[in-house]
């Protein structure tokens, strides 16, 4: 508390403010003002509760003369002559310090009534001439805030004769450009923002300020710190961007200071959640996506699926796992291709499925692109308590994310000042957002209420997702993302070909990591470090390469594609036409894989061979790659040989005992064999000179083995 003398006897000020403001809705906008209310220890008087709002919509058009009734008639029954009110705004407005600078400042304003200030005129500007002059700083009145003592504000008021809907902008501007009036009341502006910011027409002037484990608004312009920030007119998403610091919500000292706040403990009793997976092009790696799917922490029994599949090539997908575990939850509802439900539609039956459910929760949205690593984001997702928030995930080894951090001026993607921060975890919190995709959880509570409109993802001009956001926005509704975990990541799904058998086989360059999940051994990113490559004969390396997946994948892609050679000396698949040794086998760029084999030597035999071989350095240049099949009615063996190669690798691709019998390789000049080879194990030896070496034969089913001969 601060007691100062004004030409009034000795106050304690703080004892009377009194905050004022009009929400006839309580939005999460008006929470995130009480918020900001309740750290700084302000007193709040909430006017308006449960009543239709008919003040217009003053975002476009001049209205809001309904806060002036409403405050016109409580102010009649305040009889303290002492009392000081501030009059604002609550949805978009947001303090910054507490009422000890704010009653300072206002009376270092030496008036009994200031208002805040704007550098733009609304919504008369024939009345611009009439506004006085100022020595520097805003001259415009802006209505959004205002404080002063409880008489003269009674009798700057006590002519309000307007309808609800009247401006009360208008109104108050004509008070303060009548000098009489003026005089009378002894208004004043805040010209300098010391007290209030309105953002409308000061964005280039208002920034973050990080102090000593605080945060505020600071307007460059006039280097003031002002105490209340106020996102007027358009300026909504700027308001929500500095509503992620201010007060103190995120600091670089202490990180979220609200992120643990009203989380929703899922103990005994879990929502239920509609898990809505949306299939709408070819797409990588969908096995996988099942796969995750069923691992997500929460119960079967409490999930219903809604499965929008718009793309024939995966049918068979949606169909396995349906067959296999469909039975595991609570309801199933499969949009197939053959109905040609166009993507909009079907986002939108799924709200609508949700709000004819009074059980639904939530609706969990899943794009098939997600990655979603992490099997506890759905749990993670509902703890936050938000009406809409997304799991952050990002694209690897880029900036590309599922959420916007701002909005250019037509309503598309714009960066802002924290976005890649909050991309690389720099910054680490829950973020209110102007968009998200791909990802989302939304309550259906907020789907019965604000966002019932049924068309929520139609537009003629913008994306479903676009559209989406756009509806959301306009509702006032927040969207958030949290990346206070790591969730996963999206797929590129550009240059995606469906005319293979096992088409993620060539996603080495576009998904490598997702490429590398699904078909490098799990245990290859452990071989130097735990010492797992083995030398089972001199100079020969033993070391584990691909998983079972890669192996079934590439045995049946060879398979498929069907063109094994005769085994004859004669091929003119190669330099010269004639080879020494022959096999039955198909070459690597037969199927068009050898840019990708290529990209597999580099990336995981290179490091290994440099280990294994010092001084030796391979650009992974090789003259041959190609499966070779060995069949005891076939060809079951090979003969002793050189390789023509400076070095060779020789993965398995099945299993002796299991898929054949017999099979392996010797090396004669040290009469040692390798005659159990795993599957999805590679050989790494010699070629030209010390190694001889030749495969035994198979003696029952099939063998098949993969071989490059490698050159510097």
């Amino acid at each position: 508390i601060i007691c100062f003398s004004l030409p009034l006897p000795m106050l304690c000020l703080s004892e009377n403010l009194l905050v004022v403001t009009v929400a006839t809705k309580e939005t999460d906008g008006f929470r995130r003002f009480l918020r900001s209310a309740k750290h700084f220890n302000y007193s709040v008087k909430v006017l308006g509760q449960g009543l239709k709002w008919e003040g217009g919509d003053y975002m476009s058009a001049p209205g809001g003369g309904q806060k002036v009734r409403l405050l016109k008639a409580a102010l009649d029954q305040m009889k303290d002559e002492d009392q000081i009110i501030l009059f604002i705004d609550s949805y978009d407005v947001i303090f910054a310090s507490d009422p000890r600078e704010l009653l300072k400042k206002f009376k270092q304003a030496k008036h009994k009534v200031v208002f805040s200030s704007e550098s733009l005129i609304w919504p008369d500007r024939h009345l611009e001439d009439k506004h006085p002059h100022v020595r520097e700083g805003n001259r415009f009145l802006g209505s959004g805030g205002f404080m002063g003592f409880l008489p003269n504000i009674k009798e700057m008021i006590s002519n309000w004769t307007g309808a609800d809907s009247d401006s009360d902008q208008l109104f108050f501007t004509r008070i303060y450009t009548d000098p009489a009036k003026r005089k009378s009341i002894n208004i004043t502006l805040d010209s300098k923002c010391r007290l209030f910011q309105n953002l409308h027409g000061a964005l280039d002037e208002v920034v973050l300020k990080f102090e000593d484990g605080r945060v505020r608004a600071r307007n460059v312009l006039y280097d003031t710190l002002p105490v209340i920030v106020h996102g007027n007119g358009p300026t909504k998403l700027q308001i929500n961007y500095l509503g992620n610091y201010i007060p103190n919500i995120w600091t670089f000292e202490g990180g979220c200071s609200v992120c643990d706040e009203n989380l929703r403990p899922l103990e005994s009793e879990h929502p239920l959640v509609m898990v809505g997976v949306f299939i709408q092009q070819p797409t990588p790696f969908v096995t996988v996506f099942f796969e995750r799917l069923l691992q997500l922490q929460y119960p079967k029994n409490r999930l219903k699926l809604f499965i929008y599949n718009q793309e024939a090539h995966h049918k068979h997908h949606v169909d396995a796992f349906l067959r296999d575990h469909g039975n595991l939850y609570e309801n199933i509802k499969n949009i197939e291709p053959e109905e040609e439900m166009d993507a909009p539609s079907a986002r939108n039956l799924l709200f609508e499925l949700c709000r004819r459910d009074e059980g639904c929760d939530y609706v969990f949205s899943l794009d098939v692109e997600v990655v979603l690593k992490n099997d506890k984001t759905l749990k993670i997702l509902i703890e936050q308590n938000l009406p809409m928030i997304a799991p952050m995930i990002t694209r690897s080894g880029r900036l590309w994310s599922n959420f916007w951090g701002a909005l250019s001026a037509d309503g598309y993607y714009a960066r802002s000042e924290d976005y890649v921060d909050i991309v690389q975890e720099r910054r680490v919190g829950v973020w209110n957002v102007p968009y998200v995709s791909s990802v989302f959880l939304v309550g259906g509570s907020l789907l019965r209420s604000d966002l019932s409109d049924p068309e929520l993802f139609s537009s003629d001009v913008l994306d479903p997702d676009m559209a989406f956001c756009h509806h959301v926005r306009r509702k006032g509704v927040f969207m958030f993302v949290t990346n206070m975990h790591t969730f996963g990541r999206i797929l590129s799904t550009e240059n995606y070909q469906t005319t293979r058998l096992h088409n993620d086989l060539w996603q080495i360059f576009e998904n490598p990591v997702d490429w590398q999940e699904r078909y490098i051994h799990q245990n290859y990113t452990l071989i130097m470090k735990d010492k797992l490559i083995e030398m089972p004969c001199p100079d020969v390396y033993w070391f584990p390469l691909f998983t079972n997946v890669a192996c079934d994948h590439l045995v049946e892609e060879m398979e498929h594609h069907g063109k094994w050679s005769g085994g004859g000396n004669v091929d003119k698949r190669i330099q010269g036409g004639y080879e020494n040794v022959p096999t039955i086998d198909i070459h690597m760029n037969q199927i068009s894989f050898d840019k990708e084999w290529r990209k597999l030597l580099m990336e995981y035999v290179a490091p290994i061979t440099e280990k294994m071989y010092p001084g030796y350095y391979t650009q992974a240049l090789f003259d041959l790659a190609f499966v070779v099949r060995y069949k005891p009615d076939e060809q079951p063996s090979l003969r002793p040989h050189h390789d023509a190669s400076t070095f060779t690798i020789n993965i398995a691709l099945n299993q002796v005992g299991l898929d054949y019998q017999g099979g392996g390789c010797r090396f004669l000049r040290y009469n040692c064999s390798v005659t159990a080879p795993r599957k999805g194990w590679a050989l790494m030896h010699p070629g030209r000179l010390t190694h001889y070496h030749e495969g035994l034969p198979t003696t029952a089913g099939v063998r098949y083995i993969a071989v490059s001969f490698v050159d510097p």
